[in-house]
C-alpha cells in the first residue's frame, strides 16, 4: 500500500480521472460545447437531469454563479437527489418506466432545445426513457455516462430497460466519465468494501467544462454569453437582473409573478 493517507490517494485518483476525460473526450467536450452554443444562438432552451446522485452535477450547471444563466433543471419528483424519505424510494422510481414520458410532455422542454442528461451507469428505465423521448420530441441530447457500464464494452453489467438498451443509444452525443463499475476508487486491507467515489467530481467538472468552452465559441460568433455573476460580488444582483430581463423566456428557474 502507499504511504499517502486516504484522503491523497482520492485526491491522486481523481486527478488521474479529470486528466484522462481531459485528454480521451476532448473532441467530444468541443461537440457538446458546440450543441450548447447552437441551440443558444437559435433562441433554444437548456436542460439538465440526473436521478440520484447523478442530479448533483445536473444541479451544478442550474442558477451558478460564472455558469449560463439559460440552464434548467428538469425534474421528476423523486428522483432528484435524494429528496425522498426513504431515500431508497429515489433508486426504485429510476426503474419505472413511463415518468420520463409524463415528466417531458408536462414540461416547457420543445423541438429545439436541448437536454443534458446525467446517469452513471445509463441502465435504468428513466434516463434510458428519458433520452429516447426527448429526441422523439424533436430536442438534442447530451449523455454523461460511464461506458464501463455497458454489457459487451468490458462492462458487466445488464441493461435494466425491456429493450436492452442504454442511455448511451439514444443519445445525439455521449460523454464518458470512464467511472468504473461500482463508483469507489479505494481500497484498503482493513475495510470490507471498496470506498471514495468519484463520479460526481468527474462529471461536474466535464460539464462545467463544456460550459466553458460553449460561452467561447458564442463569444467567437459574435454573440455574448448570458453568464451569471456571483451575487456577492458588488454590482452582481444588477448584472444578473440585466441578464434575467434580455432572457426571461428561456430562464425558467426564476420565479416570476
Amino acid at each position: 500500500m502507499s504511504d499517502a493517507t486516504l484522503g491523497t490517494q482520492y485526491l491522486d485518483a481523481a486527478i488521474g480521472l479529470l486528466t484522462r476525460i481531459r485528454d480521451q473526450e476532448a473532441d467530444g467536450l468541443a461537440r457538446a460545447a458546440a450543441l450548447v452554443a447552437d441551440t443558444v444562438a437559435a433562441g433554444g432552451k437548456l436542460f439538465a437531469y440526473g436521478a440520484g446522485h447523478s442530479a448533483l452535477p445536473a444541479q451544478d450547471l442550474v442558477y451558478r454563479a460564472g455558469g449560463l444563466a439559460l440552464v434548467n433543471l428538469l425534474s421528476v419528483p423523486g428522483t432528484t437527489g435524494v429528496d425522498v424519505t426513504p431515500a431508497t424510494l429515489g433508486s426504485a422510481l429510476e426503474r419505472v418506466g413511463g415518468l420520463a414520458q409524463a415528466t417531458l410532455d408536462s414540461s416547457p422542454a420543445r423541438a429545439g432545445d436541448l437536454l443534458i442528461i446525467v446517469s452513471l451507469s445509463g441502465r435504468n428505465a428513466l434516463p434510458i426513457e428519458m433520452a429516447s423521448h426527448a429526441r422523439s420530441l424533436g430536442l438534442t441530447v447530451i449523455g454523461v455516462t460511464s461506458l464501463a457500464y455497458v454489457a459487451g464494452e468490458g462492462g458487466a453489467t445488464a441493461s435494466r430497460h425491456s429493450s436492452g438498451t442504454y442511455l448511451k443509444d439514444h443519445c445525439d452525443l455521449v460523454l464518458n466519465s470512464g467511472i468504473q463499475v461500482g463508483d469507489a476508487e479505494l481500497t484498503h486491507d482493513r475495510i470490507a468494501a471498496p470506498f471514495a467515489p468519484a463520479s460526481t467530481v468527474v462529471a461536474a467538472a466535464l460539464l462545467q467544462a463544456v460550459i466553458a468552452q460553449a460561452a467561447g465559441e458564442l463569444a467567437e460568433r459574435g454573440i455574448d454569453p448570458p453568464l451569471l455573476r456571483s451575487a456577492n460580488l458588488d454590482g452582481g444582483e444588477a448584472w444578473n437582473e440585466r441578464v434575467y430581463a434580455e432572457h426571461a423566456d428561456r430562464i425558467l428557474w426564476r420565479y416570476r409573478s
